[in-house]
Order: C-alpha cells, then structure tokens, then sequence
C-alpha cells in the first residue's frame, strides 16, 4: 500500500495519492493532474475513482480532467448534485481499491455534501483520514461557505460539531489526518502548519474538539472571527459543481508574445488587468501605469482570486518569459482562464518615461521619520489577527483583502506595511490604479518593523485572541 501526500504550498492544500496492489485513487486533485497519472503509469497502476470531499471553493479540482484522461469514476459524498456524471454514494458505502478499502463517512457542516474517506488495510484495521475541509490539524472547516436560504452558518455549524463528535472523534487514536488545509488557507482561521497528524493529537490540542464543549460554545467558536471568504470563493464552487473545461490552454495562451503596440491596444479593452508578477523590489521601481503587482513569489493564486474577483476577467501579463508556464498553471488552479499574452521582453521594452513607480523606504528610514514627527498617517494592510497581535500604536489597519480607500489621508503620505513587504506592494499597486499616489511602501513590513525603536502595541500571544 501506498499513501502520498502532494501539497501545493502556494494554495496550502493537499491531495492525495492511494494505491494497493495494481489500483489507485486520488482524493481532491490539483487541476494539472500530470503528477497523478506520472505516479501512476511509473508504478503500473490504474486510477480506479476520484474522491472528492466537497465542492471546493478555493481552487478548481482536476476531478473532470483526471476522470476524462484515465476513465476513473468521480465520486462525491451524499446530496451531492454535479453537472456531470459521476458517483453520488451512500453514507459508509465501502470501495475496493486493491487489498485496501476506502469508506465513505457523510461529515456535513462546512458543506453538506461534505465527506471523509476513511482508509481501512487489508487486515481490516483503520489506518488512516483523508479529511478534506472537515477536520484540519489545529482547526476545523469554516461553516460560512454553503449557506441556502433555509441554512444560516449556525445551522451548519451545528452539523459540524455533531459530524466531528459522531463520525471522526470516535475514531482510534492512531488514525493519522490527512487534512484537506494547512495554514494560510482561507477555508480555516486556526491552522497548524503541519500537514499530517492523528486523531489522539487532535483531540487533545484543537480547540474545536474539546471533549467538554457544548454544541452551543462549538458554533459561537467556530463563527467567531471569520473573515468574509475571497471573492473568487463562489466563482470556484459552480466551477467546480457545474463543470469546466478539461483541456485547459491557458499555457497556450500565457505564451503568446504581443508588442508594446500590440499590448497597448489590448490593455484598454474593456475590464482588461495588467497583471505585473516579478518581484516587489522590481515592481516598485518601474512598471506600466494602472497595472497590479501580485508577484509570483508568495501567495499568487489567492491573492490574485481575491484581488481580481472575476475568473472571466482578460489578462495581460507581465512576466519573465521562463515563468510564463508556472504563472499560468497557477492561474489555471483558480479558475483564471482568460489570459490574453505577455509583453514580449518584459518591462524593459516599455518606455521607460511612461514607467511608473512606488516610493518605497526601509524600516530604519521610516523609524527616524516617525522619530522627526510622530503625527504621520500609518497603514496596516495585515489580517486583523495579525494586528491585533501586535502593530505599531497609531497604525490604522485596513487589510489588504478588503482594503478601503477611506481609511487614507486624502492630504499627507501614507505609510503602508504588511508583514513582510509582499501585501503592502500589492495595496499600494490598487491605491495607485485608483489615483491614489500619496502612499509610500514600508520594505520588509512588520518584521523589519519589530527591530526598530517603533512604539508597538503589548504582543498578545493567539489564545488571548
């Protein structure tokens, strides 16, 4: 028996490749599903079923694509209603897959198709959980994302809570997790940055498992503090539910070079984004007018979903010409199919008069201007959980992912950090596009902050949250 984990850093998601005596399964594929076809022809498998735990929201899945390539059987958890043809099974309905079985555990509450799959040996004994959005290691699946009229978040909170206690936590202790997420996810607010655990582990040290907790203290906890999801969320699930197409081009696409004239005229059709992926030490010093810097070096595809909202929105890239192919496959696993090219040469090829640029300072500077006159307007683009953990004691926070062009001085410069400088390079790239040019980009954020004399609030450590 074989059990691989594939996890994708730049989504936090894992999936997985299970294989016993000649026959394979993949749970929640990626949408370049080269990997788990190369996996299986190198070990002389076949690709019996793909798993899915859910509808997801946050990527678009390769179960369409991996099913049309190998003739595997796409299965989904009970009330599941796709667009395509595939398996709807039956709550504990069991799989062969060589001499190992999989069982199929209905854990409704982050959605209500929401399923688990449970992996049992050839001797009967239960090995291991493949949790999808249901269980993560330190957290649990957000109940905010499959409402109806008839179903609030708390409704659906209650499912899970009862779907935790009833259908994972009586599980052994041994059973390793393989979750769905880790941290930087948006499908969770408390995940660890382990990718495997146990249910022994996580029954003593997620706080939604507590053994004490009522249902009522469950659903206030697990609804407490949750960020409204990205945009692109909704986008992704009918994506997802309804259907796409499998021969995906969008490489084909990314790789058509355009001239300066030729991207000039794309760039003001209608709803076209100039999207400028290097890096932020680049970005800023020069880049086309009205374009938005999401660099490919950090959480491109989220942020893009977040940023840009709309998977039919035209896209013109600016990108070294060797990442052209990374850019698009992570393009592609959130539903951003409509590229329209590349400037071929890349921003060297621009005029460079027409170039603009973000003014950007290091932390130290920014300290002795902040010490010459401490009346200056600062801008925290972090999460919430991020500030309230600590920030700089007159910083307004105004996260990147909701970022509201109110909360600026309409008069004086603006002082713009993140965490680590890659967010706060993206906000001041929207605040510019809006004609908001008084923003001065803070490098490295608050890590460089933090070794500054900076007045910063009392660090406050997660559970005081």
């Amino acid at each position: 028996m074989k059990v691989e984990q594939i996890y994708t850093n730049c989504l936090a998601q894992g999936s997985y490749y299970i294989e016993s005596n000649g026959d394979a399964v993949v749970i929640d594929p990626l949408r370049e599903v080269g990997t788990y076809i190369t996996m299986a022809a190198d070990r002389g498998a076949k690709i019996k079923y793909v798993f899915e735990t859910h509808f997801h929201a946050d990527f678009v899945s390769g179960h369409l694509t991996l099913a049309q390539q190998t003739g595997a059987e796409i299965v989904f958890g009970p009330t599941a209603k796709p667009n395509f043809n595939c398996l709807v099974a039956e709550d504990n309905q069991e799989f062969k897959i060589g001499d190992v079985t999989i069982k199929l555990l209905h854990t409704p509450g982050h959605t209500m198709e929401s399923s688990s799959y449970l992996l049992i040996d050839e001797n009967g004994k239960e090995v291991s959980l493949f949790s999808g959005d249901t269980l993560f290691l330190g957290d649990v699946g957000r109940p905010d994302l499959a409402q109806k009229s008839d179903l609030t978040q708390e409704d659906l909170a209650g499912m899970l809570f009862d779907s935790l206690r009833t259908r994972i936590m009586t599980l052994p202790d041994e059973v390793i997790v393989y979750p769905g997420h880790g941290a930087g996810s948006a499908c969770g607010k408390n995940m660890s940055k382990e990718t495997i655990g146990s249910i022994g582990y996580e029954k003593v040290n997620n706080y939604a498992l507590r053994p004490d907790m009522t249902k009522q203290e469950f659903i206030q906890e697990v609804t407490e503090g949750i960020l409204p999801p990205p945009a692109y969320f909704p986008e992704n699930v009918t994506l997802n539910k309804l259907g796409y197409n499998p021969k995906n081009d969008n490489i084909v696409k990314a790789n058509i070079s355009l001239s300066v004239e030729e991207f000039k005229k794309k760039s003001i059709q209608s709803g076209v984004i100039i999207l400028d992926v290097r890096s932020a030490a680049d970005f800023v010093k020069g880049f086309i007018p009205n374009s938005i810097f999401i660099g490919i070096d950090g959480g491109f595809a989220p942020w893009v979903g977040t940023i840009i909202k709309q998977v039919a929105t035209p896209i013109l890239l600016v990108c070294d010409k060797n990442r052209l192919e990374e850019v698009a496959t992570r393009l592609s696993r959130v539903g951003f199919d409509n590229v329209l090219g590349h400037l071929n040469g890349g921003i060297q090829v621009w005029e460079q008069d027409d170039l603009a640029t973000i003014s950007s300072i290091s932390a130290k500077y920014f300290d002795e201007i902040y010490q010459a006159d401490n009346v200056i307007d600062i801008i925290d683009v972090r999460k919430e959980a991020e500030y309230k953990s600590r920030h700089i004691i007159s910083a307004v926070l105004n996260p990147l992912g909701d970022l509201e062009n109110k909360k600026l001085n309409s008069t004086s410069e603006n002082f713009v950090h993140c965490a680590g400088g890659y967010r706060s390079v993206i906000a001041c790239s929207l605040l510019k596009r809006e004609g908001i040019h008084n923003v001065t980009n803070i490098e490295g954020g608050f890590a460089a902050i933090k070794k500054t004399q900076l007045p910063l609030s009392v660090e406050l450590c997660p559970s005081t949250l």
